[in-house]
């Protein structure tokens, strides 16, 4: 890769104190040309004032304060606004908590090379999740099978959050007009891109549940993503922007 091509990894935060310095850091350390974003909803607990300290130590760190808690979703497109608006070739998708291996993250620039859209996929290479319950496993093993079967995508992990987009194919997307969280956000990101003629592929990663804090899952994720996959069927047969 040209030692000149940038990329800039998202990193959405709500009271992530125990975790935002040492995943910054270890973003950092992993290659010379990656930059983080920490998108922080006005965490109670202080993350975002501990960001802004890191932020006097080095100038690869951006900070993007919001009001109030508004959302996995809009906190992705408004750090991939930010790349493409600051020149950046590449984006990634992250989160704060290590259930995301930063190691990987050479992988995926070389990756990213030639294609479009690398999922770090937990389901390429047989099942590849550590430490969650067979519950919660097979619930985003099957919503994949049925995502899959609904939408026509040929992708394994539709609802992994470990990605990086090449910045040129989100800049045909209405990232404003992008209102789902979760699942839904993931799929109905692959989905956009998926439609456009994206070169997209899937990396192998394992999949760490989170190491400390607490998980942001909840029922109305799922009852959303369920509903989404539909709405994009729909729209794609009546021939809707997407």
């Amino acid at each position: 890769m040209d030692e000149a091509v940038k990329a800039l990894v998202v990193i959405p935060t709500y009271n992530e104190i125990e975790n935002v310095r040492d995943i910054v850091t270890a973003v950092l350390e992993t290659d010379e040309r990656l930059d983080v974003l920490v998108v922080d909803d006005n965490s109670p607990d202080g993350t975002g004032a501990e960001v802004q300290r890191m932020q006097q130590e080095t100038d690869r760190i951006l900070l993007l304060e919001r009001p109030a808690k508004n959302g996995l979703g809009t906190a992705y497109c408004e750090g991939f606004a930010i790349a493409i608006e600051k020149g950046y070739d590449y984006v990634f998708e992250m989160d704060a908590d290590f259930s995301h291996d930063p190691k990987m993250l050479p992988v995926f620039l070389k990756e990213i090379e030639t294609h479009d859209l690398i999922i770090g996929s937990r389901y390429s290479d047989g099942v590849n999740v550590v430490n969650w319950p067979m519950s919660r496993l097979l619930l985003s093993y099957f919503a994949n099978i049925y995502t899959r079967i609904i939408t026509g995508m040929p992708i394994k992990d539709a609802t992994g959050g470990f990605k990086c987009f090449r910045t040129d194919i989100l800049k045909d997307i209405d990232l404003t007009g992008i209102k789902s969280n979760g699942y839904a956000f993931q799929i109905e990101m692959n989905y956009k891109v998926w439609r456009r003629g994206a070169r997209i592929k899937e990396i192998p990663i394992v999949f760490v549940d989170r190491r400390s804090g607490v998980s942001k899952m909840s029922k109305n994720i799922i009852y959303e993503a369920a509903g989404l996959v539909w709405k994009l069927k729909f729209r794609t047969l009546l021939r809707l922007p997407l």
